[in-house]
């Protein structure tokens, strides 16, 4: 995909990406959902940071598509996903840029999940 067209719209947004040092877990309803060495922590203004798995660290089968999807000027096209658990469906809870710009390329591909709306839904370090 071409270049954001959020950035030069908006030259004060910042969006910013950096490798969390450390292991990160999802937890829905206490079951993992996600735990990875290789999360993305995305830190943008007026936003919670976000936390980005690749789908390899994912229980992908615990994922199931909706119909939902996003436009963000800075970051691309977001798809989503509900997330299934023995006790629950939790409502489009994840989302992934499957095509992203040039300026996020990083977060291709990867999954995020909204934690900070979401009831049954955590995201943590895990402690070493």
């Amino acid at each position: 995909m071409d270049k954001s067209p959020g950035h030069p719209k908006w030259p004060d947004h910042t969006v910013e990406e950096k490798r969390f040092d450390g292991e990160m877990r999802v937890q829905a309803n206490g079951e993992t959902i996600a735990d990875s060495r290789d999360v993305i922590e995305l830190v943008e203004d007026g936003h919670p940071d976000r936390y980005y798995f690749p789908r390899s660290d994912v229980e992908m089968d615990k994922l199931e598509s909706t119909e939902r999807e996003t436009e963000c000027p800075f970051k691309g096209t977001g798809r989503y996903f509900n997330v299934k658990t023995r006790e629950a469906r939790l409502d489009d809870a994840a989302w992934s840029y499957d095509d992203t710009y040039e300026e996020h390329r990083d977060l291709q591909d990867r999954i995020a999940f909204h934690a900070q709306e979401i009831e049954g839904l955590e995201i943590a370090p895990v402690s070493a």
